[in-house]
């Protein structure tokens, strides 16, 4: 009788960076980044405005290479990555903006079936079954049928919350989420991005310069400043 083996990464470390340089239109903005972040962990990035958060966002996700150093996301190498595989490496992780970014043409429902589409879904009645399933967990789904402009913002980054938990990924980039949000509105966000991360066992960076956020809801906080990422 012959056995074949299936032998399966187990990914504890969601993302693991150690010497790493990031560099932006020839100029490196960070340089010898050590990061972890472990499955189900939630941390913040913090810095001023221009101090290198969204460049190191976007290596996460393989818009910008990594210069030097190690890298590793969501179970892919970074030093690695062939542009084939960066959609693959983009459906494990879901990104949540500070400006919504929801499709102004088209219904919340659309919105999520059109993001479902895009990363390789086709059975119409295993993506409906998912797009509710999201914004039932983000407490919208009395809202399917609504159009972007007929939402509150606080409405609207629900959805975009339910946008990035579409494909069950692996970790969240949240990047200021709660810029564009009152103050109470915000704390509903906070609260909410934090059940739902901990509900579907996804791990969380959030990128922000809002203290009150960090203040209230207490995490490991890495801080971004001088082209350096620093752990506090």
């Amino acid at each position: 009788m012959t056995f074949t083996m299936l032998i399966f990464k187990v990914v504890s470390k969601v993302i693991h960076l150690s010497g790493a340089r990031i560099d932006q239109q020839a100029s490196t903005i960070l340089q010898d980044v050590d990061l972890q972040l472990n499955e189900t962990e939630f941390i913040y990035l913090i810095g001023r405005t221009g101090s290198g958060k969204s460049s190191l966002l976007k290596t996460i996700y393989a818009e910008l290479p990594l210069k030097e150093g190690t890298g590793e996301v969501a179970g892919f190498d970074l030093n690695k990555m062939r542009k084939k595989d960066v959609p693959m490496l983009r459906r494990k992780i879901g990104i949540v903006f500070q400006d919504f970014q929801l499709l102004q043409d088209r219904t919340v429902y659309d919105n999520l079936l059109f993001v479902l589409g895009a990363t390789g879904w086709k059975e119409k009645q295993l993506m409906d079954k998912r797009a509710k399933e999201v914004l039932q967990l983000v407490g919208v789904e009395s809202k399917i049928n609504a159009m972007p402009h007929q939402l509150s913002g606080g409405e609207q980054q629900r959805v975009s919350i339910a946008r990035a938990l579409l494909n069950k990924p692996a970790l969240i980039l949240a990047d200021e989420p709660t810029g564009n949000l009152d103050p109470e509105t915000s704390e509903e966000i906070m609260r909410l991005l934090l059940a739902v991360a901990r509900e579907e066992k996804t791990a969380v960076i959030m990128a922000t310069h809002d203290m009150r956020m960090v203040e209230k809801f207490p995490g490991k906080i890495y801080r971004v400043e001088n082209g350096k990422v620093i752990t506090n």
